[in-house]
């Protein structure tokens, strides 16, 4: 079978007019904004030194911080502005998605803007533009019509090299909910679906190669004072904008949108729900990857209808609370803490996806350990392998303290790779999760949790505040309340870890209800 006829090249080529739509439009709304701001400040700034170092330095430093980590930064900043706009004049916006991507692109694009604009200007030949001024010009007309010509090549290089920074950082917006070529690789880093990671880098780079390009000829016309050349170069970029919007202007928006976390199985859940609210009439999309403070937020303020969470998740990161309670009482708990963000806790899908502390079944029996009290005598001479933000959440804070547990090494690194690490014996412990279906796969072991660190974490369907009366989403849920048990969905995440078609979150959310809707 050829490439092109995979069924997962289809499955990804079908989603590239959305994908690539929105990538295009996010990041030349952020271009647009950095040069509306970069431009003007380079003009004012280039023959004031104190005020050229300045800008430039700030302009640096932005460039230091990773880029997932300052398009994450400006949501919650959005958040709070947010909500001051709605008390203070009673007019709101939403913090999600595109609003977010747009302003930390834009803060991206600066540097080279600002620093080719100001070298540009200030590299023109002194005595060309005192020659202007000698026959009459002013400074405007000298600016305008000697300075800017001259440096226009290094100016739009800075463009050009901004142009490529932004479509390449707008791949990593997809965790604060903007729909880009990024859903491709986060998507297919989680379902260990490469051609999905392959497409959307090769589309990234087509994209960006191709803006350059037209900025090029846009430079070319400029310079030898081509109005075709602009105007082809400007017409293409527009309809490449316009045609950006056809497929949303063509299919309208979704009634409902259904958010996932950056995991198998939270893929397969929301392709799962979508497919349930569509069966039932209702039309819906998922917006998935996102972070887990992120979803929960954007679940509060409306940006989406409904997601699976975990109840330890929330009883530990959402709400910050350290009480150990029986399973029964946290749930009751849980449920009047969701009722004071007006969130609604629909019920639970009957599985549990904890974290849990596992390690190769034949180290284990070797070493004689069944629990993590066993463990906590061996670890000085361990490794220990975690998600992303395992070590940094309380619930590890909790099991170290517990059991004082001390590793010698600790490593983070893709939750799916983690479980063949430990298998391979690159690590010792890994922190994974009871619901994954790799831990049979590899042979792996969980260890027991006799002091009850980890609180319990119960797979539980969240709506929002808007979606509480909705009765016709409600009725089309119910249907997976209390039906999917530990076994099954350990099953289902095996099957998302495969590599053929079948293993697509869509293809498992068909293969999932039909165990469960019988």
């Amino acid at each position: 079978m050829s490439a092109l006829s995979d069924p997962r090249f289809t499955e990804a080529l079908s989603h590239l007019p959305d994908y690539l739509g929105s990538h295009l439009r996010v990041s030349l709304a952020a271009l647009a904004l950095g040069l509306a701001v970069s431009f003007p400040l380079a003009l004012l700034a280039r023959n004031r030194p104190a005020l050229r170092n300045l800008l430039l330095g700030v302009a640096s430093v932005v460039q230091t911080v990773p880029g997932l980590a300052l398009l994450a930064l400006f949501y919650p900043l959005l958040l709070a502005l947010a909500a001051l706009s709605l008390r203070w004049f009673g007019l709101s916006f939403s913090a999600f998605g595109f609003l977010p991507a747009v302003l930390a692109l834009a803060l991206y694009s600066m540097l080279p803007v600002l620093r080719n604009t100001i070298t540009g200007l200030n590299g023109v030949d002194a005595s060309l533009i005192e020659a202007a001024k000698g026959v009459g010009m002013t400074e405007r007309q000298a600016l305008t019509m000697v300075e800017l010509p001259l440096a226009l090549p290094v100016i739009m290089a800075g463009i050009r090299t901004a142009a490529v920074w932004v479509i390449g950082t707008a791949t990593l917006s997809t965790p604060i909910g903007q729909t880009s070529l990024g859903n491709y690789i986060f998507a297919g880093l989680q379902t260990q679906n490469w051609v999905l990671v392959v497409f959307g880098c090769v589309a990234a780079a087509v994209l960006a190669l191709a803006i350059d390009q037209l900025l090029a000829l846009i430079e070319h016309g400029l310079r030898r004072r081509s109005r075709a050349r602009v105007g082809l170069g400007t017409a293409t970029i527009a309809l490449m904008v316009g045609a950006s919007l056809l497929p949303s202007l063509a299919g309208g928006s979704a009634r409902y949108v259904i958010g996932a976390k950056t995991f198998t199985e939270q893929y397969v859940l929301s392709a799962l729900i979508s497919e349930r609210l569509q069966a039932s009439g209702l039309s819906a999309t998922t917006r998935a990857g996102l972070g887990s403070s992120v979803i929960y937020e954007a679940l509060k303020n409306g940006d989406i209808d409904a997601y699976v969470d975990y109840s330890g998740t929330l009883w530990a990161n959402q709400f910050h609370r350290k009480e150990p309670l029986p399973r029964a009482a946290l749930l009751d708990t849980l449920k009047q803490d969701l009722a004071k963000d007006k969130v609604s806790l629909l019920g639970e899908l009957g599985f549990e996806n904890a974290y849990a502390l596992v390690m190769p079944r034949k180290t284990a029996e070797a070493l004689g350990i069944r629990s993590i009290a066993d463990l906590a005598r061996h670890t000085s001479d361990m490794s220990i392998a975690g998600d992303y933000e395992f070590f940094s959440r309380p619930e590890w804070a909790a099991l170290r303290d517990a059991y004082g547990l001390a590793f010698r090494a600790q490593r983070q690194m893709q939750p799916d790779f983690m479980y063949a690490a430990a298998a391979s014996g690159e690590v010792d412990v890994i922190a994974g999760y009871t619901s994954d279906g790799l831990i049979a796969k590899y042979d792996l072991v969980v260890l027991d949790d006799p002091k009850q660190a980890i609180p319990p974490y119960d797979a539980i369907l969240l709506l929002s505040p808007k979606r509480a009366e909705d009765r016709a989403l409600q009725d089309a849920l119910r249907p997976l309340l209390g039906r999917i048990d530990i076994a099954t969905m350990q099953q289902a995440n095996l099957r998302a870890s495969g590599s053929d078609a079948e293993s697509s979150p869509q293809a498992v959310a068909r293969w999932l209800w039909a165990k469960i809707g019988k």
